[in-house]
């Protein structure tokens, strides 16, 4: 199969999520319009997303939900294990850690690293917190492919050159700062934009009129 649209294998990962949901509450089908709903989107969009990795469900039930949620996972999930590290142990990359060790997801959170010597060496939530120093060493040791950036923005180039030359392959951004990643998949997250573009949306209509 070739690759999908972004935005594609976003939407596969939210259905899965929700399928799993519904799923735990006792339900074994589910009609497209019934999906749309959980995401607020349009049936229309879940059946071309569905139709696109070749999956169908009947008139009578929809689709059968544990078949659907196993072949998302064969589409989207490696066929070995991915290793993850987060780099920055602040109060953001503590909470992703905690948040991702207890979501059912096929990646593995396998290094934590940090430059405050206060960190290095401590275990959070069963993992171990390293160096930056080491940040190569242990990437290669470990076969770490995916990298979450959580630094200061004032860090973040640095240490983006550091996990591009250790190899790394995907890197998600949550600092404010653009990165120019070559030879890795890049996914930026600006929680400040995206917060100011929710404050916009949410002002009072008469304030907007001012």
């Amino acid at each position: 199969m070739e690759l999908l649209p972004e935005k594609t294998v976003e939407r596969l990962s939210q259905y899965r999520r929700s399928l799993q949901r519904v799923l735990d509450e006792g339900k074994t089908h589910i009609y497209s319009h019934e999906i749309a709903k959980l995401l607020h989107i349009t049936p229309v969009q879940v059946r071309r997303d569905i139709m696109l990795i070749g999956h169908s469900g009947t008139l009578r039930k929809g689709y059968d939900i544990i078949n659907l949620i196993n072949l998302i996972g064969e589409i989207i999930d490696c066929s070995h294990e991915q290793k993850v590290a987060i780099v920055g142990v602040g109060k953001l990359g503590q909470a992703l850690l905690n948040y991702l060790t207890e979501s059912k997801t096929k990646l593995k959170i396998s290094a934590l690293f940090d430059t405050n010597k206060d960190k290095i060496g401590k275990t959070y939530s069963g993992i171990v917190c390293y160096s930056i120093d080491r940040l190569d060493e242990i990437l290669k040791r470990e076969k770490i492919s995916i990298a979450v950036l959580t630094v200061p923005p004032s860090e973040a180039k640095e240490v983006k050159e550091q996990l591009m030359a250790a190899g790394i392959l995907g890197i998600i951004n949550y600092t404010p700062v653009s990165l120019n990643v070559e030879g890795a998949f890049l996914e930026e997250y600006d929680v400040i934009t995206s917060l100011e573009k929710v404050a916009y949306f949410a002002k009072p209509r008469h304030a907007a009129l001012l």
